[in-house]
């Protein structure tokens, strides 16, 4: 993704290159080579939790101009799994948390999306990904769960859906109600592999940059 993925999210400052490129070399890039080849899915998964407010790019603006926004106290909830070669996204939403529960209903859909053959799911070390009823769940519908290097949102393809989403459905745009808000990102994730499958296939490529912990300069 090059440097826009540094400016739109940082650098984690407890990355761990070493880490992250041994995981790309032995666990990652190994499993792709057979989604590739049509012997595996691998999904990259992740929560978005979008909320209500301002989402403002660049204002240019010689009189005063008040702008609505929301109040921000209204969250929707998307756990999603994105597809590594179709970029088909499967999801999970809600209004409220996203937990274990959450995370088995998700692997219930991808086993039904894809119900023949070996499936992965890339994730992060949220703690209810790790807990036995989701290992369980995972176990029970013959998925693995291939957890990230911690401080590694860089290996995550879905992490450049989610800005895209923002970008395509909320940037610089108001939305009355909480009901429009939710439409607004539904309707993006659900043009995802159609409307957006040129868009998709670009900023979904498979490359991956390791990166490097952020240092702090000296006072």
């Amino acid at each position: 993704m090059g440097l826009g993925y540094r400016k739109a999210r940082g650098v984690p400052a407890k990355a761990d290159p070493v880490a992250q490129q041994r995981f790309l070399d032995t666990e990652l890039r190994p499993r792709l080579a057979e989604a590739a080849r049509g012997k595996r899915r691998v999904l990259f998964a992740d929560a978005a939790h979008f909320v209500r407010g301002a989402f403002l790019g660049y204002l240019w603006c010689l009189v005063r101009w008040v702008i609505p926004t929301g109040c921000g106290r209204q969250r929707y909830n998307v756990l999603g799994a994105v597809d590594a070669i179709t970029h088909e996204l499967i999801r999970e939403t809600n209004d409220g948390v996203v937990d274990q529960v959450t995370a088995g209903r998700l692997l219930r859909k991808v086993r039904e999306r894809y119900p023949t053959g070996p499936i992965t799911v890339v994730w992060d070390n949220a703690r209810y990904q790790h807990t036995a009823l989701v290992r369980s769940i995972a176990a029970f519908y013959r998925i693995e769960l291939l957890y990230l290097p911690p401080y590694s949102p860089n290996l995550n393809l879905i992490e450049r859906v989610w800005k895209f989403v923002k970008a395509d459905a909320l940037a610089n745009r108001w939305r009355a109600d909480f009901a429009a808000f939710k439409a607004a990102i539904d309707s993006t994730l659900d043009q995802l592999h159609t409307t957006h499958r040129e868009r998709m296939a670009s900023l979904l490529a498979l490359n991956f940059q390791v990166l490097e912990p952020a240092s702090i300069p000296a006072a």
